[in-house]
């Protein structure tokens, strides 16, 4: 199929609908809604997410500046803003610091030292501050410090990643596990033209949530029985250990939001 084949194709996979119409659904075996962005509008890419068939795997995400985007159910609260204001500080702090640890190696200067250390300091300084300021944000509302003792209920969850997913990913225990997963970035994605299968991959979603949920991940699988097994379970089947830890990293976000769901702390398994 030639280029001009493969775009006839997608402008008949899609329906066509108005400029500035979103959640209008297309049908009942496709998983999510197709809109058009008005025009000048801006959406986090990251919720841009391909339309896909439920029995064939096709996955089309229109054309001409169509777009398929998860929409939160409900207006998020001002306290979730400024979390998530805080928390993009913060990761910008993080940025910082590493790469004035990685100038201060090189450094032959000794004023140059002098200041990076003293850079480093200040940095180290203004995170401590601004997880101060996150935590109290936290505590000042009953239903965020219910979700952070639940999070880190979790095993391999710190307060720091607990926090991270509270503020990139508020839509937890509003979703279904899939819906989770899909807006994680976590779901395998099938790829096929006819005959053809290609391998399935994870694509999409919030590059921020994968990266807090990628060292409690390492973590569980150490410490956590449920996910070490999953883990061994699939190494052993021949699968690579950077997919078995993408699998359980999937399994950690579909049991956090099964948690927060119903409102429960993580507990043991019964043997």
């Amino acid at each position: 199929m030639g280029i001009r084949g493969y775009r006839a194709h997608r402008a008949r996979s899609v329906r066509r609908i108005p400029p500035g119409t979103r959640a209008c659904v297309v049908a009942p075996e496709i998983d999510l809604r197709i809109g058009q962005s008005p025009a000048g509008a801006t959406f986090c890419r990251s919720d841009w997410l391909c339309c896909q068939d439920r029995q064939t795997g096709r996955q089309d995400a229109g054309t001409d500046g169509g777009y398929a985007q998860l929409e939160p159910s409900a207006v998020q609260p001002e306290i979730v803003a400024d979390l998530r204001e805080l928390e993009v500080f913060r990761r910008g702090l993080v940025k910082d610091r590493t790469a004035a640890k990685t100038r201060l190696k090189t450094a032959r200067q000794a004023m140059l030292r002098r200041l990076l250390a003293q850079r480093l300091a200040q940095i180290e300084r203004q995170i401590v501050r601004v997880d101060a300021t996150m935590q109290a944000l936290i505590s000042s509302d009953t239903g965020l410090a219910e979700r952070l003792d639940i999070l880190i209920s979790i095993p391999g969850i710190s307060i720091v990643s607990a926090t991270a997913l509270l503020a990139d990913m508020p839509e937890l225990g509003a979703i279904t596990g899939k819906e989770a997963a899909a807006l994680a970035g976590l779901a395998p994605m099938s790829r096929q033209s006819g005959q053809w299968r290609g391998q399935e991959r994870i694509r999409g979603g919030r590059q921020f949530v994968r990266q807090a949920l990628f060292m409690p991940t390492l973590s569980a699988i150490q410490h956590n029985t449920s996910a070490r097994a999953k883990f061994e379970d699939l190494v052993r089947a021949g699968k690579p250990r950077k997919v078995a830890v993408t699998a359980v990293m999937r399994k950690l976000v579909v049991l956090a939001n099964a948690l927060l769901r119903d409102g429960r702390k993580w507990a043991p398994e019964a043997t």
